[in-house]
């Protein structure tokens, strides 16, 4: 489909203009009515809210396991055959399009929007806790031995390498795809029209874009949330700054004031900014923990996080049969369920920024390069922690007690720890910045039919009413409201693994289209 024979596809065709806004009727209005609904029963009946959609997503996660881990592979098979076959040459906007950003800042978004907050408290927290057997072990490995540090390392690659990087691969390159290829505007719903035909333009294709909004902006809340109740808790273990909600609204205030200079400024001078910032500060964190850790223990643990993962690939990807339920359901099933919640937001961000590049191209550096960095970060971070709780050192020999204060715990163990803790409060502080703008500018472009330009009050908006969401929560009900809206965003992941799925037909199809396309106009 093009926009010179159908120009009711162009972005923001639907628009309403009124008050210096351009926003989408009706994916705008119904997105903020449902949201200002949501917040306020959770504030008025917390309980209520945190029982129903915990239920609702203990009730997903139960029950379809078997979907989430088949659409999970399937995700990862498909985006490798991609990289292989003839499809890859595929350049996203034309044969004659070139990227818009240099390589390095190019990854630097990807990752920072991707998951590398997570990374900061997963990649020490994760790997002790199931080593020291905190809710179960991955296979039923047996907790403080070899082979458990083994799975260890092993599960915590699993849930940070490929699959949930091919989760984020198929939503990116589907929606690059129809809009720069197709010309369609980059909203969710523009994926299905190879499927749907000319009821994108209706509510089907409101339905979608709303239920992307909610996943997006409660993902984000709840993010912002948690990591302020994190970052605080960093700040009381370092420097004694008392963890109190006072402490965490100022937090949210500081990130969500920042993140608003950012969205104002957009991506090349606010977004591509604090990205390629938060690149710099990590590499030099990871340096400093490899040769002040134990540079021999780095590479011994690059290869055996390779090996472990590797080796534990293919059985942590089964779902018949398994003798660790609670540890594969609480863990395993709900990180994907999170990240196919996520996946509207990072894969349409991803899609932003990837004009110009191949097919080819494209998936290498959103699934295989994130997989090596990770195991380089694991190896680093998750490699420490574990020897320092093998051996007895310090806290992390206990196990976990605090997800949020794993990472310093890691750090106290290693010289110039005031200077390293620092820097990791600053790091976890500017990837929430970086969640936060490149979310605003994914659920702006979705509230606006698919425009990139979109007045600058719209992107303000979004990014503020972020940063009130989590603080209202967060003062009025508490971690209870914040659970509520977790929960929420994560049961949103049953019916958004069916979207993936069906996504990932359309893509094919116009992959295959397009292909045949060039190989004609070739042979002219």
């Amino acid at each position: 489909m093009n926009l010179d024979h159908d120009p009711t596809m162009a972005p923001g065709h639907d628009n309403t203009q009124i008050m210096g806004l351009d926003f989408h009727n009706p994916v705008f209005p119904l997105s903020a009515l449902a949201i200002i609904a949501f917040i306020l029963y959770a504030l008025v009946y917390p309980d209520a809210a945190n029982s129903q959609l915990t239920a609702a997503r203990t009730w997903s996660i139960e029950y379809f396991d078997w979907l989430f881990m088949i659409a999970g592979n399937l995700f990862v098979i498909l985006c490798l055959v991609l990289i292989v076959l003839p499809l890859g040459r595929i350049r996203l906007g034309g044969q004659a399009a070139r990227p818009e950003h240099s390589l390095i800042s190019w990854f630097s978004m990807l990752f920072a929007a991707g998951m590398g907050i997570g990374l900061m408290f997963w990649s020490v927290a994760e790997p002790v806790a199931y080593y020291t057997e905190w809710y179960g072990t991955p296979l039923n490995a047996a907790a403080g031995t070899p082979e458990g540090a083994s799975a260890a390392m092993g599960a915590t690659m699993f849930h940070w390498g490929l699959h949930p990087w091919a989760i984020y691969g198929v939503v990116g390159l589907s929606l690059a795809f129809f809009a720069y290829n197709r010309g369609l505007p980059l909203t969710l719903r523009s994926a299905f029209t190879p499927l749907l035909g000319n009821r994108v333009r209706g509510w089907t294709g409101h339905v979608i874009d709303i239920t992307a909004v909610l996943a997006t902006i409660f993902g984000l809340a709840t993010s912002l949330g948690f990591g302020a109740s994190q970052a605080a808790g960093g700040l009381n273990y370092v420097f004694g700054v008392p963890n109190t909600i006072g402490t965490q609204i100022a937090i949210i205030v500081g990130v969500t004031a920042v993140a608003l200079f950012s969205v104002w400024r957009g991506i090349d001078g606010g977004v591509k900014l604090f990205s390629n910032i938060n690149m710099v500060i990590a590499l030099l964190l990871l340096l400093f923990v490899v040769l002040t850790g134990s540079t021999l223990l780095f590479l011994n643990g690059l290869w055996d996080t390779t090996l472990a993962y590797a080796s534990h690939i293919l059985p942590l990807s089964g779902w018949i049969g398994r003798e660790d339920t609670t540890w594969f359901h609480g863990w395993t099933v709900f990180y994907w369920a999170w990240w196919i919640s996520w996946s509207p937001f990072v894969g349409m961000f991803i899609a932003r920024v990837s004009r110009g590049r191949t097919v080819r191209e494209f998936l290498t550096a959103v699934l295989l390069v994130p997989t090596l960095v990770t195991i380089v970060w694991m190896s680093a971070f998750g490699g420490n922690a574990l020897s320092q709780a093998a051996n007895g050192v310090g806290e992390l020999a206990n196990g976990i007690s605090d997800v949020s204060l794993a990472m310093f715990q890691m750090l106290e163990h290693l010289p110039l720890t005031t200077l390293t803790s620092t820097m990791a409060i600053v790091l976890v502080l500017v990837f929430f910045i970086t969640s936060s703008d490149s979310g605003s500018l994914v659920i702006d472009s979705i509230t606006a039919g698919g425009k990139v330009d979109a007045p600058r009050t719209q992107r303000v908006f979004w990014a503020t009413l972020e940063g009130v969401i989590a603080g209202v929560l967060l003062y009025g009900g508490g971690d209870k409201a914040l659970g509520a809206l977790q929960a929420g965003a994560v049961a949103t992941g049953l019916p958004f693994t069916i979207v993936l799925l069906v996504m990932c037909v359309g893509l094919i199809k116009g992959l295959r289209e397009e292909h045949r396309e060039l190989k004609l106009a070739s042979a002219s």
